[in-house]
């Protein structure tokens, strides 16, 4: 949004947009009396404030790394109680929202819910006592999803209907991050057996078909269900992290653990945790306990960015925003009003018809 800094016009640069907590600062500088040179002043010193903020918070974080818990991977307010089992949270509602598409958003979620819950018990009854086998699996479907967004977003270029330069590089960083978690996995020993890399590939083969088609009909319900997928493989590894905690903090750390965690250019890492500001999160391995917390925590991150991409819009690269401005005058972005799969076409189309025909009655 761009702001004109002339003193006759100034009053009136601001547009107009929905009540958000961005827009509110906005307009509360536009209704100001200060002149332009004042304004430049107050600007840069937040700008600048922001960025020393930003910089104690890298040096924090980094000094803190090896004392993560499980408050610290979910915002307070990401998973509830009710939702602790299920793996997933709720959409919040918007002001906007019409009755029609609230239905269908409840609808969307319950059977991501169902599907999720289904595919928790097979697994629960076939990998009960064999971890890495189950984490093998795990890690061959999680993956999964973020190509086949990749996909469907290629076709939509194709098609000219969308471009979305930062979807497809968080996209791509998401799946680099499982790759490696199922790389982990592979030098642990979970692919050992024949059986589980046969139902491994072939859950994956279909789960990718019946992403595209979920995506295609609705990236909301497509990124949903990927949120519940995260926040089962959350659960899952944190519950083996504090049973066997122990036990790990004696095992070394893969090579690839290593490698992947600490050395070479961590462009990647940073590209997927949209929710922090990039350099922020530098993890230490020193045992296998430290891969697998990490492992916990990268979960925990893909479910928030996949939270985010539930709101149309709402997605921006961590590295796109200016230096000093993540989660500040940058971070606020207004969700876009264009329509996005099949169902929020169909749902928009109904839902400003019935508009149309109440203001002829009216």
């Amino acid at each position: 949004m761009a702001l004109s800094l002339s003193s006759t016009v100034f009053a009136v640069s601001v547009p107009s947009v929905k009540a958000t907590s961005c827009s509110k600062s906005l307009v509360s500088f536009g209704s100001s009396k200060l002149n332009p040179l004042r304004f430049n002043s107050i600007l840069s010193s937040r700008r600048l404030l922001s960025s020393n903020l930003n910089k104690i918070k890298s040096k924090t974080l980094q000094e803190n790394e090896e004392k993560v818990v499980v408050e610290e991977s979910f915002p307070s307010k990401a998973i509830t109680d009710g939702e602790e089992q299920r793996g997933c949270g709720e959409l919040p509602e918007t002001q906007s929202s019409s009755t029609l598409e609230k239905w269908v958003i409840k609808i969307e979620q319950s059977v991501n819910i169902f599907l999720t819950e289904t595919v928790i018990k097979i697994l629960d009854t076939l990998y009960h006592d064999r971890d890495y086998a189950r984490f093998f699996v795990l890690e061959t479907i999680a993956r999964v999803p973020y190509f086949a967004f990749i996909s469907i977003l290629h076709m939509y270029e194709s098609f000219g209907w969308w471009r979305r330069a930062d979807y497809l590089k968080v996209h791509f960083a998401e799946n680099w991050n499982e790759m490696h978690h199922l790389l982990i996995m592979e030098e642990l020993g979970g692919n050992a057996w024949w059986v589980d890399r046969f139902l491994a590939q072939h859950i994956a083969i279909f789960y990718y078909l019946m992403t595209v088609f979920m995506y295609a009909l609705s990236p909301r319900m497509a990124y949903h269900f990927s949120e519940c997928v995260e926040g089962h493989a959350f659960a899952t590894y944190d519950k083996f992290i504090k049973a066997h905690g122990e036990d790990l903090k004696k095992k070394l750390a893969p090579a690839v653990a290593v490698e992947y965690y600490t050395k070479g250019d961590l462009y990647l890492f940073d590209e997927f945790q949209t929710s922090r500001p990039p350099n922020t999160r530098r993890p230490k391995i020193e045992n296998l306990y430290d891969v697998f917390v990490n492992i916990r925590d990268d979960e925990a991150e893909h479910c928030k960015t996949m939270k985010a991409c539930q709101t149309h819009g709402n997605l921006r690269s961590p590295h796109s925003y200016p230096e000093g401005a993540f989660e500040d005058e940058f971070g606020c972005i207004v969700p876009e009003k264009d329509c996005q799969g099949i169902v929020d076409c169909v749902v928009k189309s109904v839902s400003s018809s019935s508009s149309s025909e109440s203001r002829i009655d009216i």
